[in-house]
């Protein structure tokens, strides 16, 4: 893909610093790069580090759908006072599956108690009353807010000291990006003319929606389904096992991302848009 196509649909993952919110990060993204919108996914406090996910233009469209993945993370928590290593490890297990919890004081939602999924939850380190662990987690879960119950429930109190988010669905730290690298990576593609390394940072817009079961139809479908038509069984060239309500993506043979739809599975009706793409 060109640099163009890429900046008009794209995603960067940023590593993101301590310090700015995650919106400051994402109007940064969008200055460095020059482009009209950008818009990001999971919102990282101001103090927590790592990925952010960054779409561009007309990836915004989609961006939110990474909300229906896991994130990762590592974290330090502070207990108020020492425990032994085997009792930090059965409230660990306590705390792996369906949880209850309620927001921190300072968060972007209304503090009411809601289930979370807790898919792993990992004791890696303690040191005196420091614990390093690994939690991969539904997406709104409150590491903080778990750091608290978990001190809770041992009856001496914690508190989350450091927190990093090592993954957001299928993106990883390992392809995250610092401000600075992106902004360099840009001005060698207009000063010099080297795009490499801005190749390499900005991903297809839509590797977002990647996880996400697809449908490949024939390309003489692509004119109606560009128009937010409804998708119907004769254009169908190909299609996993879908469940109706499933989301799903649609493809032309040649590989042009048309939407994410969702699945409707009746007599004639294969799938409706959610949201169309292609231009």
């Amino acid at each position: 893909m060109s640099i163009d196509s890429l900046l008009n649909f794209g995603v960067v993952i940023v590593d993101k610093p301590r310090g700015p919110t995650s919106h400051q990060v994402s109007a940064w993204v969008r200055k460095i790069l020059h482009v009209n919108r950008t818009g990001h996914a999971g919102t990282l406090d101001p103090k927590v580090t790592g990925v952010l996910p960054v779409a561009l233009n007309r990836a915004t469209k989609i961006i939110n759908y990474l909300h229906y993945q896991p994130k990762e993370y590592i974290a330090v928590m502070r207990l108020h006072s020492d425990t032994s290593e085997k009792k930090l490890k059965d409230v660990f297990r306590d705390f792996e599956g369906q949880i209850y919890q309620i927001p921190p004081v300072r968060s972007a939602v209304a503090r009411r108690l809601r289930k979370r999924l807790v898919y792993e939850l990992e004791f890696m380190e303690k040191q005196d009353t420091l614990v390093l662990f690994r939690a991969k987690v539904e997406s709104g879960t409150y590491i903080r807010a778990l750091c608290r119950d978990m001190g809770d429930a041992l009856c001496l109190g914690a508190h989350m000291e450091d927190l990093r988010r090592i993954s957001t669905a299928h993106f990883t730290e390992e392809q995250a990006v610092s401000l600075t690298d992106l902004l360099d990576a840009y001005v060698f593609w207009k000063e010099d003319g080297d795009s490499s390394l801005l190749e390499k940072y900005i991903l297809p817009g839509d590797s977002i929606v990647s996880f996400l079961p697809r449908i490949v139809v024939y390309n003489s479908a692509l004119r109606n389904l560009a128009n937010g038509s409804p998708l119907y069984k004769p254009g169908v060239a190909s299609m996993p096992e879908l469940n109706p309500g499933d989301l799903c993506t649609v493809y032309t043979e040649d590989g042009k991302f048309i939407s994410v739809s969702r699945a409707v599975l009746d007599e004639d009706v294969i799938a409706v848009p959610e949201r169309v793409i292609v231009d």
